[in-house]
């Protein structure tokens, strides 16, 4: 048959599942992306894309179930653009997880066969996220205002969520207490297209090993008096409420970090505890989602580092300072850099907190910050790195191959990214030993890795 058209119904079995979360089947040759599809899945679909080299399809019917195929408990789910793998059993999911990564580092990275460790699996696979960001938008006929999470492959769209399975009960309650005090009080939601409108959006954070909760409203322009009852009412509903804040972000640009905070009630930051080490975490500031699986994304990190105590360490893209505060607890010094200012300050309140002096931490982006170290005679036999989905900036990359640190730890978020790094620091002359999946995210298509390099003796 001819190559299949858009609008067409077709008949077709997944056979793998992309990054992303997409099923991959095809037919007669022609590569099919269906989202919900499973491998083993036998499908009726419909084409609503039809490229050159492949099609993007719909599923009509379910004609045989993958034995992988279990019910999502979420209400919402198919309608978020959340998490997008709930229909998938987790064994199944930690599967083709192992198997990106592992596709990854050979398709793109150009490697030689690596070891990749078993993956591993998420103590809680519900209610494990510590943070979540909810947009507040204009309602539909019924309602004056929508906070939730944005419809699948729909920016344009906010579907109203009451409650998120993937945040703790104490989260939802702060979801819903919010969300009454908005409608309660009139206030208006932002829109982008005119400017006017207040609420962007509302970030919740919770300690895990403290107990301690955040509310942050992000606005369009101060409304201190507005917002100031808010807090009083979400202490009263969760006691464990210990920082409420205000973020305005006057730009049309869609985020979630205002370029000035104000003070509601409590605190301007939230506490955790991770690996024996208390952190200062506020709202800006990166912290590792899910602190349970960060633990032990640390636990991996420091065992790979093999430090015997007199090692200079750089921690790259260092956040709030967690890793760096664990590093220094076995090496002589450790410059961790970070983009962010609010977390470089964390960081610094951090060392203090715990008592750990042998830390510099330096704001500014790792292209920059790497070359001025190393011009400043400063140099390091052990690097950390855990960047950006984007992963390495390539004058980055270059710069850390000339420091030729005896080994490098890589964190990432992205396997495809981690696999071109890889590649590169491999042809710049290092081993990659191996790489160890983490599943930080279960019921979603993101995964973490951790991978260890040697520098080859010549």
């Amino acid at each position: 048959m001819g190559r299949p058209q858009r609008g067409q119904s077709l008949s077709v079995t997944i056979d793998d599942l992309a990054f992303g979360g997409e099923g991959v089947g095809r037919i007669d040759g022609y590569v099919v992306f269906v989202r919900g599809g499973i491998p083993g899945d036998h499908l009726r679909v419909r084409l609503d894309q039809a490229r050159a080299r492949f099609g993007r399809a719909s599923i009509e019917a379910v004609l045989i179930p993958s034995p992988h195929r279990v019910e999502a408990p979420c209400q919402y789910f198919g309608r978020c653009g959340g998490c997008r793998l709930q229909h998938v059993d987790y064994a199944a999911q930690l599967g083709f997880k192992s198997k990106q990564v592992a596709d990854a580092l050979q398709r793109l990275g150009g490697l030689p066969p690596v070891e990749i460790r078993p993956i591993f699996a998420a103590p809680e696979t519900y209610g494990y996220r510590n943070k979540m960001e909810f947009t507040v938008a204009r309602g539909g006929l019924s309602k004056n205002l929508t906070v939730g999470l944005h419809e699948a492959e729909r920016y344009d769209r906010v579907l109203d969520v009451e409650r998120c399975l993937l945040q703790s009960e104490r989260m939802n309650a702060l979801l819903d207490e919010s969300r009454r005090f908005f409608i309660e009080h009139g206030l208006t939601a932002y829109e982008q297209d005119s400017g006017e409108g207040l609420l962007r959006f509302l970030m919740l954070r919770e300690g895990r090993g403290t107990d301690e909760a955040m509310v942050n409203v992000v606005t369009s322009s101060p409304a201190v008096s507005e917002l100031e009852p808010l807090a009083g009412r979400l202490a009263a509903r969760v006691k464990e409420t210990a920082s409420v804040v205000m973020n305005v972000n006057p730009k049309k640009a869609s985020v979630a970090v205002g370029i000035e905070e104000h003070l509601l009630g409590g605190r301007d930051h939230i506490r955790e505890s991770v690996g024996g080490l208390s952190f200062q975490v506020s709202a800006n500031s990166f912290f590792q989602t899910n602190s349970a699986q960060a633990e032990r994304l640390f636990t991996i990190v420091l065992e790979a580092a093999a430090l015997t105590g007199g090692e200079t360490v750089f921690d790259l893209y260092a956040g709030t300072g967690a890793i760096s505060l664990l590093l220094a607890q076995r090496s002589r010094w450790v410059y961790g850099v970070e983009v962010a200012q609010a977390a470089v300050d964390d960081a610094a309140r951090n060392a203090a907190a715990n008592g750990i002096a042998n830390c510099t931490f330096l704001a500014g982006e790792v292209r920059f910050v790497l070359p001025e170290l190393i011009a400043q005679g400063v140099t390091a036999q052990v690097v950390v790195a855990d960047p950006p989905r984007a992963g390495f900036h390539p004058k980055a990359l270059a710069t850390l191959a000339r420091l030729a640190p005896a080994r490098i730890i890589y964190v990432s978020c992205n396997p495809a990214t981690l696999a071109r790094d890889l590649g590169d620091l491999a042809r710049a002359g290092y081993r990659v030993e191996w790489v160890q999946p983490v599943d930080m995210f279960p019921h979603t298509p993101h995964i973490e890795a951790v991978a260890r390099l040697e520098r080859i003796q010549t």
